[in-house]
């Protein structure tokens, strides 16, 4: 999908916030719902995904399963709410030995399992608004000792609220970002 595309800075894949936030992706729901709603935490539109099982309610990108992200980008950085359930997702990358590999982060897993295609970890969500900064690179160095190529895939499963997921060659500081990357809760009257 963008291995074409000249990719540096910010590569975004979904904006909740935008006229067709899921264009590029495809759903899956059971016992939940995927839908646009308005967090009061932010005043803002955001997706949220809701299941009563995780493994069944999920979207992912790209809609075809056929077809290829092909983000040279390393760092996957994602904006969501902790709805204080369970919550996973994963990302499909391809490494300089040419192999398909799987890092798949959950919010009820307690070990890190490294198998020959899937690497599993836990992941700790504070209350609220949270900026997950997930470096390909250095995962794929880590678990399999191979390098990171480009992202094949991504998929986020329920339960959670998305404000918006992107790539990145590098970590910005608060600053660097563009005002449409920052989360800005809003300024509560005094009275």
């Amino acid at each position: 999908m963008f291995k074409n595309t000249y990719q540096c800075g910010f590569l975004s894949i979904l904006y909740s916030i935008g006229s067709k936030p899921l264009l590029i992706w495809d759903k899956r729901v059971r016992n939940g719902h995927i839908k646009r709603i308005t967090d009061i935490d932010i005043q803002s539109l955001v997706l949220e995904l809701y299941s009563t099982n995780v493994a069944v309610t999920y979207i992912h990108c790209p809609a075809d399963p056929k077809k290829s992200l092909g983000i040279k980008l390393p760092f996957l950085i994602m904006v969501i709410k902790n709805m204080k359930k369970y919550f996973t997702f994963e990302v499909q990358i391809l490494d300089d030995k040419n192999i398909k590999r799987r890092f798949r982060a959950s919010n009820y897993q307690s070990t890190t399992r490294v198998r020959p295609f899937v690497c599993s970890m836990p992941m700790r969500l504070d209350d609220g608004w949270n900026q997950i900064q997930f470096n390909l690179s250095d995962f794929s160095r880590r678990a399999y000792g191979t390098n990171y190529i480009e992202t094949i895939r991504v998929q986020i499963h329920a339960n959670c609220r998305i404000r918006r997921i992107y790539f990145s060659d590098r970590l910005y500081s608060e600053d660097e970002l563009p005002k449409d990357f920052k989360l800005t809760l809003p300024v509560k009257d005094r009275k």
